[in-house]
């Protein structure tokens, strides 16, 4: 565990509603310490230049509050607190507006975690949007880029999922405290993505996710990475406020097009109309932030069958997603056949079940 010393007093008022990163440096050099500023009286908390109601804040929060007992919780969710003038402190984030006086963070960030892209958009993503998702994220984790996303259902959760299928690292950024993990179907993911990375949070344990937690959340998001990335998102998506946030703290906005006639494609379709960079493969994202990119060998991995019909059937497939009847179609084989066959691709990390009896080619081969 982190060394105590002041540490229970940034987790103290950084607790505190209304007090932010430049009120708490203004409370420590007013009083010298923070300890001192949570130990003293209203009176002369407004002489350190509080208004009423923020002192009214750090008098009742902190008479209900034990921040002992807060430590030995850190202890047991084996969470790191990290106050903002600590040398571990995320630096992209610590170039932000309104950047959080203190990050909790479970699991590990790294130095290289700093070579990340936000990948942000819609909860209900369609066929061509999970696609995407996978395909780029898994190839920029595949080039040691960090992806960065929120935990929530759809393009968030892909995200996530492609990164660590990738062997690469993910962050998840809450909207509660890190004791709590919604949406509740991903604890599974959440517990993942703490071996493949790590979970961050500004909010303190116990916080549960409520509406205004959301667009707080995004500016970590974006303050946390180079760049976003938009995949799908309604023109009224949340997703959107992201990218705001982006533009305001001098990140790079990317955008996958869509159909004109598709909903989920309004607001990326918008975002490149307005500047936002055009993505059709990951290396755009990778070249515009002038990263390198990993050598690899996307070298096929040979295909052995006595009778010759994986090998047969592997050159009908691409990235475009195929349906099995047209397999059938193409090859000339039986449904059971190809069914089995592809089965067994699929086992052999060779092709991916993009859903509806549809399938392409695994990306990284």
């Amino acid at each position: 565990m982190q060394d105590n010393g002041e540490l229970k007093y940034w987790i103290g008022l950084a607790g505190v509603p209304g007090v932010g990163k430049a009120r708490i440096m203004a409370l420590k050099e007013h009083f010298g310490s923070l300890h001192d500023a949570w130990k003293a009286p209203a009176s002369e908390l407004v002489r350190a230049g509080l208004d009423q109601k923020v002192t009214g804040n750090v008098t009742q929060y902190r008479d209900g509050i034990n921040l002992d007992d807060q430590l030995k919780l850190l202890e047991k969710y084996h969470i790191t607190a990290i106050p903002f003038e600590s040398p571990d402190f995320p630096p992209l984030l610590a170039e932000i507006h309104d950047c959080p006086p203190l990050l909790y963070i479970r699991g590990e960030y790294r130095k290289d975690d700093e070579n990340s892209v936000a990948v942000v958009g819609t909860r209900r993503a369609t066929a061509y949007g999970r696609q995407a998702a996978e395909d780029l994220v898994y190839n920029l984790a595949l080039n040691k880029i960090t992806i960065v996303s929120g935990l929530a259902k759809g393009i968030d959760t892909i995200a996530h999922r492609a990164a660590i299928d990738a062997g690469g690292r993910t962050i998840a950024v809450f909207t509660s405290g890190l004791d709590i993990v919604y949406p509740p179907d991903n604890l599974k993911l959440a517990r993942e993505i703490m071996e493949h990375g790590a979970l961050v949070s500004e909010f303190p344990l116990g916080t549960k996710p409520k509406a205004e937690n959301f667009p707080r959340r995004n500016r970590i998001l974006s303050g946390l990475s180079r760049g976003v990335l938009v995949v799908e998102a309604g023109e009224s998506s949340g997703a959107l406020i992201t990218v705001n946030f982006a533009l305001e703290q001098n990140r790079e906005v990317f955008a996958v097009p869509g159909s004109i006639y598709s909903a989920m494609s309004k607001g990326p379709n918008k975002l490149i109309g307005e500047g936002a960079k055009l993505v059709s493969n990951y290396t755009d994202i990778i070249e515009e932030l002038n990263l390198s990119v990993v050598s690899q060998q996307l070298v096929m991995q040979s295909v052995v069958a006595t009778d010759g019909i994986e090998s047969i059937i592997m050159k009908h497939i691409a990235e475009e997603p195929i349906h099995i009847d047209e397999i059938c179609r193409n090859t000339g084989l039986d449904a059971s056949t190809v069914i089995s066959t592809l089965a067994v691709l699929e086992l052999n990390g060779l092709v991916k079940h993009r859903g509806n009896m549809t399938y392409s080619i695994k990306q990284g081969h």
